[in-house]
């Protein structure tokens, strides 16, 4: 069975991989043989040196996806590099936190346009390529226990993944019957950039650490699995799924 999650010649985008959940993610494919376009607002190095030592190439592409500016420089760098495009993972986001009384347009608009806006529209330019190769594609969006849960103090997050998680459904429905594989991952609780807040207030922490069954806060390779499998052949009739990978948080 192992060869149906063999990504040996497959091209992945891989948004925010400078570190977290999107280096993890992107380590872990090419590690199944994945060549890694990956995409961010700051240093790639240790990206670059994790996927040399997995013999497989890199490209870094510095972009701010604040706005969808740079999408097409994205695909069009992409596709001049290795010639085609199979997997785009659509990690990069960022988070706010504030009472909702409080919460300022700003806060919102920032949240949304990297998480959501700048998602849909890379997906929707790596899709015409992929419709174009003729070969299918995976797509892989990065939602979050928010995208089942309400949370507190982040709502432009909360509905950010929320609204991931449902496009995720809308455009399996639309690709399944062409070709492409549209899914998300939902990851728990994971020690990362994101979450530094709420590791560094003793309440929160231990609040958290309480209902996670696994008893342990995620870390990025723990995503690596469910990435591979989603984008490789063994998911080739999975259309539509959030798979959360959440030590059992749901379950509680």
């Amino acid at each position: 069975m192992s060869h149906l999650f063999d990504l040996t010649g497959k091209v992945a985008i891989v948004t925010g991989a400078n570190g977290g959940i999107g280096q993890g993610i992107a380590v872990a494919l090419a590690n199944a043989g994945a060549d890694i376009a990956a995409v961010a607002r700051s240093d790639m190095s240790e990206t670059a040196q994790l996927i040399a030592a997995a013999g497989r190439r890199f490209l870094p592409i510095q972009a701010d996806l604040a706005t969808t500016g740079p999408i097409a420089r994205i695909v069009d760098e992409t596709v001049a590099w290795a010639g085609q495009i199979d997997v785009l993972v659509n990690n990069a986001g960022i988070i706010r936190r504030a009472d909702s009384v409080d919460f300022t347009e700003e806060d919102w608009d920032e949240v949304m346009n990297v998480n959501l806006k700048s998602a849909f529209f890379l997906t929707q330019a790596v899709a015409k390529r992929m419709f174009a190769q003729g070969q299918g594609g995976k797509i892989i969006n990065i939602a979050s226990m928010l995208s089942f849960q309400g949370g507190i103090r982040v709502p432009s997050y909360t509905a950010s993944k929320s609204g991931l998680a449902g496009v995720t459904r809308l455009l399996a429905c639309e690709w399944a019957g062409k070709g492409l594989n549209v899914n998300a991952i939902a990851p728990g609780y994971f020690a990362t950039n994101n979450t530094q807040q709420l590791r560094d207030d003793p309440d929160r922490n231990a609040a958290i650490l309480g209902r996670i069954p696994a008893g342990r806060w995620g870390i990025p390779s723990d995503c690596g699995g469910a990435a591979v499998f989603l984008a490789s052949r063994a998911a080739d009739y999975v259309h539509g799924i959030v798979l959360p990978v959440d030590g059992g948080w749901l379950s509680r």
